[in-house]
């Protein structure tokens, strides 16, 4: 089974990422990382059982051998919600069920969190990146322990691709979260979610 565990908002640096979501929402993100392996730096929010992340190139890290994840290398524009990330107790067999490119496990750790991901050889996922990153968490230590209450909860994440029927049929007995939604269009991500000064939608 999957589990909505996190959505990515990417952006050309990481401070535009920040201003924007912060601007937007009315509330601060937390501090969040760097990431070496890939060359990338995070803030991070709280949605209560899930978070949030501005993710962003990193210029102070080296650029690593192989393309990024979330499709980073390839990114350009204005801050947009890029990826929405799903965990499982087993990667290695949810691989096995979902599309090809889905990628493969690649260890990381930051801090006393460990974790695996599935990062594709040329870091674009497929569904034009409308297909969930798949991540396992090892141990117990997970992100939304340690953010605090921000008062921001996801609502309804929308998400938008030509064979909207297709990607459905691809998660189906899978995951199982009434806020996921998948309609036909043009590739798209919309988070829509409640905050201190009421609806509000990144997208």
């Amino acid at each position: 089974m999957l589990i909505l565990d996190h959505l990515a908002l990417a952006a050309e640096t990481l401070e535009e990422g920040v201003a924007q979501v912060e601007a937007m929402l009315g509330v601060k993100l937390a501090v969040g990382g760097q990431h070496p392996l890939m060359g990338t730096h995070n803030r991070l929010l709280g949605l209560g059982d899930l978070y949030f992340e501005v993710i962003a190139i990193d210029p102070a890290a080296a650029r690593p051998a192989f393309p990024r994840w979330f499709d980073l290398d390839r990114f350009t524009g204005r801050p947009r919600l890029a990826n929405w990330i799903c965990r499982c107790d087993d990667l290695m067999a949810e691989l096995v069920l979902s599309p090809p490119g889905a990628g493969v496990p690649v260890a990381l750790a930051r801090a006393d969190f460990r974790w695996r991901m599935a990062v594709p050889a040329d870091g674009i996922l497929p569904f034009d990146n409308a297909f969930p990153a798949l991540i396992q968490w090892e141990g117990a230590a997970h992100p939304v322990q340690r953010l605090p209450e921000s008062g921001v909860r996801l609502e309804r994440l929308e998400i938008a691709h030509p064979e909207a029927t297709a990607l459905r049929s691809a998660l189906a007995g899978r995951l199982d979260d009434p806020r996921v939604v998948f309609v036909s269009g043009t590739p798209a991500m919309r988070a829509i979610l409640t905050t201190p000064r009421g609806r509000q939608w990144l997208e």
